[in-house]
């Protein structure tokens, strides 16, 4: 909850000035007039008697007045007491009685004088009396017995003080005795007990008298009271006690309720009129009575009514004649009803309703002065002059005395006196003075000159002009210097003088005149008025509910007029902020870090200013998670149930939601907590069920909103009987591990499911459907069962009993189980292939008979595997992918293949033991698909009219090529594309000539291949003819191509311009909007490897140099190979091959060390003479120069082979002699890489074109080779 108020300082100054409207016209001190009387000592005033006695009397007047007292009604001459002194230049008498005096020699009724040459003022009758604390008298205290149930008053009759004293009942201890319905204090004083308890009986019932004037405390001898149960009654009374020592001679019974005080039916009360009203109904009984207040013929006052001491006393604030009546008190409990009726009547002493003012008058001037009063009774009204009844006092033609009021006419100077009014009746009086002042005196303005007023906006604005003059002048008000004069409804005009613009707006902010003449002058004065906006909180704090142990803060934004300067408070419950170092206070805000509990309340941001105030507030509440339950109790104890009852802990402000029920089996898991149940946050009971044999402790945990409590202290332990088990062993299964076995196994039960001692389990199986009997074996202290000797998947009924020392469980659930696995025996026959695309094919068998599965079906797997790709004509190794169909399916999907190639495939069965034999392969071929884009496309030899184009062939033909198809258009300047040219190129050509071209024009060009499927992905260029044989301009990168895999990609392009330029290479998912994804190129090589790529996803690629902004090249798309099946291991990680490539590598290694040896010693090793005489087209020849391998290229480098480099004449590899080669192990997409997406070509000197008969992609070196690579 969030509350704002705003306050300003003009509302204040406002209240300030309504209050001096009312006042009489004050005459400035430098002009004669009569005395006022400005201070004086209360009409009953109690003085301490320890302490000097100070009768004030303070007075002003023209010339200074001159003081005299009278003592009890006769004059009191001060210099005849040494004791008494006047203070200087007052009338206050100080009476020294510090040294051996005492205050009762001083008790009157004393009147102070103020006199000078205009008149006499007066004060009021002071009555001096001094304080009393008299002792309790001399008494001796009987001891009380009293019969349980029986009402009792122990009696205070504390001394009559002065003022009286203030009571209260307290033990030894000085502890206050508690008091409740049933036992209560009276206003008078006295302990009432409604009924006695056994708990009441004690020896130190003390009465306290504090008298505050003193400062003393007084107290009664101590009450012993000795409360007799009514079981112990008989005996005590025939041992010790007469039954006339007891206050009724009754059994305990209850009874209907009695009035212990007002005695009777009815009594009277009078109370004056603004002093509070008590009233006391008091009553015993038994059960205890409950008292009800009631007025007979109207309602209590709201506001002014609150019932005190247990509702037995009503008290009425301020009271007035309309609170006479009567008022009924009702005492009622279960036996009946009992009342008393208080006739109340409210008396008045006199009050003012219009008391007599000052009268300022100027000669020959008339005017009144008017003395009014009430009170009940009425009362009488007397006037006095100057201290004198006015009926004795000198005459004055002037005046004339009408009752209430005196009428002045055509007044003098010699008709300047003060006028006292006394209204009196018996509860009281009033005395009034109020002076005539006759003068003659030009205005005066007393407000100071070019007084500054400053208001904020939509506030009242109160301009002073304080003034005196004789007559009173007349008063108007200007504007700025030569304003016209004020009036209408925008303003209001006051006797005083003071000018009041309701709503102070900006624009009334400037200078005003006040004017004021009479017919003896005239006088004027400037004030300013400057109107201020004002302050507001913008961001107002806000309520929060924290966690304790977290952080809060509150903001609070203002806004305030600039020319002021705010302070911003923060405040606590309408009190100062703890002095924490966990309150930080921020310019608008307060934080509160690790908030405890004491943090709760209302928190309130003030902004001051010297003008007015703002605040708001907001409401923290500090939650919690509630604290732990206790005092946890076990009741109605039965063999399989138990209550447990528990007290709810503070739910530290977040509502209790729920309880949870926890248990400690003391016997079979000590110190492990279970959970038993939980119920709502209301209950604090609950029926919990047992189980047998179990140490039971209980402990309650309470959750709210905020979380879980810390557990209860654990209740007392509760063990039940045994019995025989409930239940039996849960997840029963049986599982054969091996095919003439059978594995019974079962969840154990817990150590309270036992419900006893000897907890063992009995085991029974048979073979279903064969009629055999239940053979069964009893086991202890395990879960598994193993049954030997079983045929092979066969099922078995099973059961598992519990049994302990006091008898078996219920009779248990048979399960059904099977006996071991065996690999299946029968292969999938009728295996039929059906092409649906040149990328999908489905596959169809006939399912193989159950009985031959010898296990449970898991489902079928096809083997299948690329035999040869038939655009390539070659080859591959085999290379398995799987695919496993669950359950009892006929068919399934075969997705991923390559168009226009050879497969094949098997199907197997497959059981929990493990596949059964394969089907005979089938071989099935894919139809022709599109083919990827060409592998790249150069324009080169630009003329004026000509551009020379050669292109790759596509990397995936995926079928017979039929054609090439060309497009190409035009851009202009403004990058507008013309008209689009489309050319048909046949498939065996690798280059072509533009002619009759545009020259010096940019072209855009976009190619792709044709299958009889279909066209594929097209590759674009742009290229510009040139101008007057001149050359292109440099920089260019051209023939942007990407050879991808599954996960990777291969980027090459071609680059013309200046050396040592770096390049990056930027790509993306095709068609997506995403920013363009960088690598850099380490060098300035001409190829890069995209790895971490996505199989089976598009992306868009481009290549770019560093340093030249906006220079990269035209755009390429590829697509990575989808995501491959499992396949078979790879060659490269089998034993047997590692073995021989170590092999291989230890007996270069002996060769080498040979080799040194001999050229050490200056021999010729003859390897080249063997090399020439055995010319093995395996082993590439060595330099003749240096006698280096000349094949070897250094991995890291990538550049191709120098066309010196020995190959085989037809530069072909044979095929027998290269079925081991690494490519056929690769990823199965073009087998152009190695894992590193290094060209395998680059280290065996493949040309562009192949022979027709050689494969695509040349052999990589045999594993010699390689070897000797690494020489």
């Amino acid at each position: 909850m969030m509350t704002k108020k705003t306050t300003s300082a003009s509302s204040a100054f406002l209240i300030l000035f309504l209050c001096q409207m009312i006042t009489a016209l004050e005459v400035p001190l430098d002009l004669s007039q009569p005395p006022t009387i400005t201070q004086q000592s209360p009409k009953d005033y109690i003085v301490d008697p320890r302490e000097n006695i100070v009768i004030q009397c303070e007075a002003k007047g023209k010339p200074p007045p001159s003081f005299s007292w009278t003592r009890n009604g006769t004059h009191f001459d001060i210099d005849k007491d040494a004791r008494v002194t006047v203070k200087p230049n007052s009338g206050t008498l100080v009476i020294n009685i510090m040294n051996g005096g005492k205050a009762e020699a001083y008790e009157g009724v004393y009147q102070c004088t103020a006199r000078n040459e205009r008149g006499a003022a007066i004060s009021n009758n002071i009555v001096i009396r001094s304080s009393r604390s008299p002792l309790w008298t001399k008494e001796k205290v009987e001891p009380k017995h009293v019969r349980e149930g029986d009402p009792l008053v122990l009696h205070c009759s504390p001394p009559v003080g002065l003022p009286p004293p203030i009571i209260f009942w307290m033990d030894n201890s000085f502890q206050r005795l508690p008091q409740n319905e049933r036992v209560s204090q009276g206003l008078n004083g006295d302990l009432y007990f409604s009924n006695v308890k056994p708990e009441d009986t004690r020896e130190d019932y003390i009465c306290y008298a504090r008298f505050n004037h003193t400062q003393t405390i007084q107290q009664k001898q101590p009450i012993s009271v000795k409360v007799f149960s009514m079981d112990s009654l008989n005996e005590t009374i025939s041992a010790n006690l007469s039954d006339t020592d007891f206050y009724g001679a009754k059994p305990l019974t209850e009874r209907r309720p009695t009035l212990l005080t007002p005695v009777g039916s009815t009594s009277n009360k009078v109370e004056l009129r603004g002093n509070v009203l008590l009233l006391e109904c008091i009553a015993e009984g038994l059960p205890t009575p409950v008292i009800r207040w009631i007025k007979e013929g109207g309602e209590l006052p709201i506001n002014r009514t609150f019932f005190e001491n247990f509702k037995k006393t009503l008290k009425i604030i301020e009271v007035s004649e309309a609170d006479s009546g009567k008022y009924k008190c009702v005492a009622r409990n279960p036996l009946g009803s009992t009342h008393h009726t208080i006739t109340v009547t409210v008396k008045a002493a006199p009050y003012w309703i219009t008391a007599p003012r000052n009268l300022v008058l100027s000669p020959g001037e008339d005017g009144t002065l008017i003395c009014r009063a009430n009170g009940n009774p009425k009362p009488n009204i007397s006037w006095l002059t100057n201290g004198v009844p006015i009926a004795i006092a000198p005459e004055d033609p002037s005046r004339k005395v009408d009752g209430d009021t005196i009428i002045f006419s055509d007044v003098q100077e010699r008709s300047s006196a003060v006028y006292q009014c006394n209204a009196s009746n018996e509860y009281g009086y009033l005395l009034a003075n109020a002076f005539v002042n006759v003068l003659a005196e030009p205005p005066r303005i007393l407000t100071p000159a070019n007084k500054l007023y400053q208001v904020i906006a939509n506030n009242p604005a109160l301009l002073d002009c304080a003034f005196f003059g004789s007559p009173v002048p007349e008063i108007e008000w200007f504007k700025g210097v030569k304003g016209s004069i004020l009036r209408g409804d925008l303003y209001v005009f006051h006797d005083n003088g003071t000018l009041e613009i309701p709503v102070a707006q900006k624009d009334s902010t400037g200078t005003y005149t006040c004017v004021a003449r009479n017919k003896l002058g005239k006088v004027q004065n400037e004030v300013h008025l400057e109107v201020k906006d004002p302050t507001m909180i913008i961001k107002q704090p806000e309520y929060k509910i924290i966690q304790r142990g977290g952080q809060v803060s509150f903001e609070c934004t203002i806004k305030h007029d600039p020319t002021l300067i705010p302070a911003i408070t923060w405040v606590k419950d309408n009190g100062e902020l703890p002095d924490d170092e966990r309150f930080i206070i921020h310019k608008d805000s307060l934080a509160i870090m690790n908030v405890t509990d004491k943090d709760d309340g209302t928190y309130t941001c003030v902004a001051n200013t010297t003008l007015d105030s703002v605040s708001a507030s907001a409401v923290l509440t500090v939650v919690d998670r509630p604290n732990p339950p206790f005092d946890l109790e076990l009741t109605d104890q039965l063999e399989r149930s138990i209550q447990l009852s528990w007290i709810p802990g503070y739910d530290n402000k977040s509502p209790i939601t729920n309880f949870v029920i926890e248990y400690e089996d003391g016997m079979h898991e000590p110190g492990v907590w279970h959970y038993q149940t939980e119920v709502l946050g209301t209950q604090t009971t609950v029926q919990l069920k047992l189980s047998p044999y179990v140490n039971y402790s209980f402990r309650v945990i309470a959750v709210n909103e905020i979380g879980r409590s810390q557990p209860s202290e654990a209740s007392e332990q509760y063990l039940t009987k045994a019995a025989k088990p409930d239940e039996n062993p849960s997840g029963v299964q049986g599982i054969g591990s091996e095919p003439d076995n059978l594995v019974i196994i079962w969840e154990p039960l817990k150590g309270f499911q036992s419900n006893g001692p000897g907890l063992q389990y009995k085991v029974s199986w048979r073979q279903k459907d064969v009629g055999d009997e239940w053979t069964s074996v009893i086991v202890a202290n395990v879960s598994k069962y193993i049954v030997s000797g079983t045929p092979t998947f066969v099922p078995y009924e099973i059961k598992v009993q519990a049994l302990n020392d006091l008898g078996y469980a219920p009779e248990p659930a048979e399960v059904i189980g099977h006996s071991g696995e065996d690999l299946p025996m029968v292969a999938p026959g009728n295996v039929q292939v059906h092409i649906v695309n040149s990328t999908l094919a489905k596959v169809h068998w006939d399912p193989v008979p159950l009985k031959t599965v010898r296990g449970h079906l898991q489902g079928y797997r096809i083997y299948y595997w690329k035999v040869q790709s038939l655009s390539k004509r070659r080859r591959r190794h085999v290379e398995k992918k799987i695919l496993t169909f669950s359950g009892n399916k006929t068919h399934g999907m075969l997705p991923g293949l390559e168009p226009y190639s050879s497969y094949k495939l098997n199907v197997r069965v497959v059981n929990g033991k493990g596949e059964g034999p394969a089907s005979s392969d089938k071989l099935f071929k894919t139809p022709e698909g599109v083919p990827s884009s060409p592998s790249f496309l150069k324009i080169t030899n630009p003329t004026l009219d000509s551009l020379t184009l050669e292109w790759g062939l596509p990397t995936h033909p995926n079928g017979v090529l039929i054609a090439y198809t060309l497009k190409f258009q035009p851009i202009n300047s403004t990058h507008e594309l013309g008209p689009l040219v489309e050319i048909r190129i046949p498939a065996n050509e690798t280059s072509l000539i533009l002619s009759n071209l545009n020259y010096s024009t940019r072209y855009k060009f976009y190619f792709y291949a044709q299958t009889s499927v279909g066209a594929g992905s097209q590759i674009t260029e742009e290229a510009v003819t040139i101008m007057d044989e001149v050359r292109p301009v440099y920089p260019r990168i051209r023939n942007v191509t990407a050879s991808s895999a599954e996960t990777y990609a291969n980027i090459s392009w071609e680059y013309e311009g200046p050396d040592h330029m770096n390049f990056y290479v930027e790509y993306g998912v095709a068609g997506s909007k995403e920013d363009w994804k960088k690598d850099i190129v380490n060098g300035s090589r001409s190829f890069f490897v995209l790895k971490g790529l996505t199989p089976g996803t598009s992306y868009k690629v481009r290549v770019g140099a560093e340093g030249l902004s906006g220079f990269v090249s035209s755009e390429d798309v590829f697509e990575t190979g989808p995501a491959m099946a499992s396949r078979q291991v790879d060659i490269a990680t089998q034993g047997w091959f590692i073995g021989l490539m170590c092999a291989v590598a230890l007996l270069i290694l002996i060769l080498l060390i040979v080799c040194f040896i001999r050229r050490n010693k200056g021999g010729k090793y003859p390897v080249k003479e063997k090399e020439d005489a055995h010319a093995d087209p395996e082993i590439q020849p060595m330099k003749e120069d240096d006698g280096t391998f000349g094949e070897y290229s250094d991995a890291e480098d990538h550049k191709p082979l120098k066309k010196g480099s020995r190959t085989p004449s037809d530069r072909t590899v044979k095929k027998e002699d290269s079925d081991d080669s690494l490519v056929d192990y690769g990823e199965g997409v073009n087998g152009q890489f190695n894992e590193d997406g290094s060209f395998i070509g680059q280290y065996s000197g493949k040309k562009e074109k192949e022979p027709a008969e050689g494969n695509e992609s040349s052999e990589a070196p045999s594993p010699v080779n390689a070897m000797n690579s690494f020489v």
